[in-house]
């Protein structure tokens, strides 16, 4: 599974409607709202790198609202319950 983090840049006024569109748009698990120099995070999770073109370039790019993006492919996942497994030592 390939994830790609998109920081998106959308017209102010229309912050909810363009996370919707995102959200809805098949590839996309997640959509967030965020402070700082972007509006959007989306998550989007896909089998293939030629996937992540076709969701963010050839969907995600053409929302309406959307003004700029910038993508970034997740080469490792580390969560909470990894990092637990990982320093366990092994007593319940």
């Amino acid at each position: 599974m390939i994830t790609a983090i998109v920081f998106v840049n959308a017209d102010v006024a229309r912050i909810p409607e363009v996370a919707e569109a995102i959200a809805a748009l098949e590839g996309v698990s997640e959509v967030y709202s965020v402070t700082g120099q972007i509006d959007l995070i989306a998550l989007v999770r896909v089998r293939a790198h030629e996937d992540v073109a076709a969701v963010v370039a050839d969907r995600l790019n053409k929302v309406d609202g959307v003004l700029e993006t910038e993508t970034h492919i997740a080469f490792r996942t580390y969560s909470r319950h990894d990092l637990e497994s990982a320093f366990s030592l092994g007593l319940d």
